[in-house]
């Protein structure tokens, strides 16, 4: 049984839920959706369906690469030693589950902040337009936003080292990245993964995640590097802040984004294993 906070932490997430629902998208970027399905509809089925097969596959291996890096069983432990200080019995992270929701909300928020932090760090730095640093930009974004999902996961006590919430937190934050206008999509279905299987140790579900859809946003990366490579000449005492702005900006509202859904999920998936 839920207590008086639970039930108003399952109202917000009914309200924002409600919110993705009815977001409305504007023309223009009905308009930026029908010109890049033209432009790639351009490409042999076979050749699309090799690139996003090819885009899954790499999405997996560097998520299971941030998984098993020392960088996060280090940020695990840590998550481990924040639970401690509200119930010293936990020793696992299945054990967070015995938190309350506001115990298990602080935690998570502490990952968020770090990574929002980190996110626009790395922004500023990618704005700066040097070559490398404009380059690993994408890389260091898809790693810091898994990383970051990852340790959501794990602040609500859910371990992600199973096939099925590997595959799951990898699902969430594709759903993340994606444009607000299809995040409603993604909910659902991850509302009917975890119907259909929470039970379950390996995953059942659709395992194809990226589209025509979801590269919106690496469209958007290449033209936040055209912005930046276009005034990274203009400095103010020997610095571009202005491009400097835009890359933190950028990577700051992406981060937001990812964080905002990864807490809403997990954070429903606590209530609702607290339901049953």
């Amino acid at each position: 049984m839920w207590n008086k906070r639970e039930e108003e932490a399952w109202i917000e997430i009914q309200k924002w839920e409600e919110q993705l629902h009815h977001y409305e998208p504007s023309d223009f970027q009905l308009l930026y959706d029908k010109g890049l399905e033209a432009s790639f509809s351009l490409l042999s089925e076979d050749i699309q369906r090799q690139f996003f097969s090819k885009m899954d596959t790499w999405l997996f291996h560097l998520h299971a690469l941030v998984q098993n890096s020392q960088f996060q069983q280090d940020a695990r432990e840590r998550i481990l030693s924040s639970a401690r200080v509200f119930h010293e019995d936990v020793d696992s992270i299945s054990d967070l589950h015995y938190l309350s929701i506001d115990k298990l909300t602080f935690i998570a928020e502490q990952q968020i902040a770090k990574h929002r932090l980190y996110s626009f760090s790395q922004g500023g730095l990618s704005g700066m337009g040097g070559t490398v640093l404009l380059g690993s930009d994408l890389p260091a974004m898809t790693v810091i936003n898994l990383r970051m999902v990852q340790l959501i996961a794990m602040s609500y006590g859910f371990e992600v080292n199973t096939p099925f919430e590997m595959m799951l937190s990898l699902k969430v934050f594709h759903a993340g990245t994606l444009p607000k206008r299809l995040q409603k999509y993604s909910w659902e279905e991850l509302m009917e993964d975890i119907r259909n299987n929470e039970d379950e140790y390996f995953y059942k579900g659709k395992e194809e995640m990226t589209n025509i859809s979801w590269l919106e946003q690496p469209m958007k990366q290449i033209l936040k590097v055209m912005a930046i490579s276009a005034l990274k000449k203009k400095k103010f005492q020997g610095l571009p802040l202005i491009s400097m702005a835009i890359g933190a900006g950028s990577n700051y509202q992406i981060t937001r984004r990812v964080s905002e859904f990864a807490h809403n999920f997990y954070k429903y998936r606590f209530l609702n294993g607290k339901k049953d």
